[in-house]
């Protein structure tokens, strides 16, 4: 039998730690071929050779692989319930201290954007954004804080012009006060140990790309993340089913609360 996909799995695995089993295997699959034709490798054999020979190659497979679709205040509306509404009640249940994980950060757009939201309601002292990503690329990106105008298009001119400074035409800088908020971390969340007595996980628009049996573990592993009544904050493509049957209720639309 040729070298084919569940091959390019356990080799993948290898050397990433990244388990493409845990992944819907049609859609990840499909991508997989994509860019395998895009970098014009003749199959799963070829390019994981290319990989192993091309340290450059396997990064932009790791980054097109955890799918980094990153935005400030992407869908505002819920942003907006973030700031009016979630914030509020957890300042009213934890006080101050708080610690927000943000998971599968990407690019670092959302864990920047829930410093600065929770700045405009306490003290930089009072809180704390731990912000994780498989990805040590963009990890890198994320730290450095530049971002283009494309990618602030729908920030709230309130937080552009008090939090970032404008480079040129077209890049600005997060402020200093923001980026020493963040904690960024490498972290997989189907293989590392979880982080615990925290307030609220967000985590949006990543475990739809998760098997279903991959998915009821990392819900599980976030409940038992939170404190007693911490919220778990999802994406607009998600939604949890059964919450009570994995210690969570619904609060309000993408927003679950551990009971």
């Amino acid at each position: 039998m040729g070298y084919d996909y569940e091959e390019f799995k356990k080799d993948v695995y290898r050397i990433t730690n990244i388990n493409l089993d845990l992944y819907k295997e049609r859609q990840m699959k499909r991508r997989i071929e994509s860019l395998i034709a895009r970098k014009g490798f003749s199959g799963f054999e070829d390019f994981f050779k290319g990989m192993r020979q091309d340290e450059e190659l396997l990064h932009t497979f790791v980054t097109y692989l955890t799918i980094n679709v990153s935005q400030f205040y992407r869908n505002p509306a819920q942003w907006e319930n973030f700031d009016k509404e979630v914030v509020p009640y957890l300042m009213k249940n934890f006080g101050k201290n708080l610690t927000i994980w943000s998971a599968a950060c990407s690019t670092g757009d959302e864990p920047y954007t829930i410093a600065m939201i929770l700045a405009e309601h306490m003290p930089f002292a009072d809180f704390n954004v731990i912000a994780t990503d498989i990805d040590e690329e963009v990890l890198k990106f994320a730290k450095e804080g530049i971002y283009s105008d494309k990618s602030l298009v729908d920030l709230p001119k309130v937080y552009l012009d008090k939090y970032f400074t404008k480079l040129d035409e077209h890049q600005y800088k997060v402020s200093d006060d923001i980026k020493k908020r963040i904690n960024f971390k490498k972290h997989n969340l189907l293989e590392d140990a979880y982080f615990s007595n925290v307030d609220t996980i967000v985590c949006r628009n990543v475990v739809i790309y998760f098997t279903d049996e991959a998915k009821d573990k990392v819900y599980a592993q976030f409940r038992d993340s939170l404190k007693k009544d911490g919220l778990l904050f999802i994406g607009s493509t998600e939604q949890i089913l059964k919450p009570r049957d994995i210690g969570f209720e619904l609060l309000k639309t993408f927003f679950y609360k551990k009971i």
